[in-house]
């Protein structure tokens, strides 16, 4: 992990923004598993508000190390100047750009849910204690463009 000279700042505002995040969403089916997971679109629904209110932004990038490919660089930035990221290799099943595509997605969605500490739902653990799981409204999309799913 990088960071700024200092963080004082950034880490007030993370604590503070990680008060307000609810867990993102579980909406989409992976069949090859038969399970669900929170997708990248749902893990930014839960905390863009919360990291957008106090003064937090992530930006992700790609690099590049000899040793292990292509990487994914989340960093996360706070209106003060300061900083954190964390760089991870991105494996695809082939160099197809579908494949790199979907490696680089799904290592967004990881990437992006570590470095601010958002974790997914799991109404599975409800259903066990016997509570009735609470239905998630999903924000309508803009236009006519479909949701993307990865």
């Amino acid at each position: 992990m990088n960071k700024s000279e200092q963080i004082n700042e950034l880490a007030k505002a993370l604590s503070q923004a990680q008060s307000e995040m609810r867990g993102a969403v579980k909406d989409a089916q992976n069949p090859f598993f038969k399970s669900r997971y929170s997708d990248l679109e749902s893990c930014w629904d839960a905390a863009r508000e919360p990291l957008t209110k106090n003064g937090l932004s992530v930006s992700q990038t790609m690099g590049f190390k000899a040793e292990c490919g292509p990487t994914l660089i989340t960093t996360l930035l706070h209106t003060s100047g300061q900083w954190i990221e964390g760089e991870q290799p991105v494996f695809p099943k082939s160099q197809a750009p579908q494949d790199m595509g979907s490696a680089i997605t799904y290592s967004r969605r990881y990437g992006f849910a570590a470095i601010v500490g958002l974790y997914q739902t799991d109404d599975d653990a409800e259903t066990a204690h016997g509570r009735p799981s609470q239905p998630q409204n999903k924000p309508t999309h803009a236009g006519n463009r479909p949701p993307q799913r990865f």
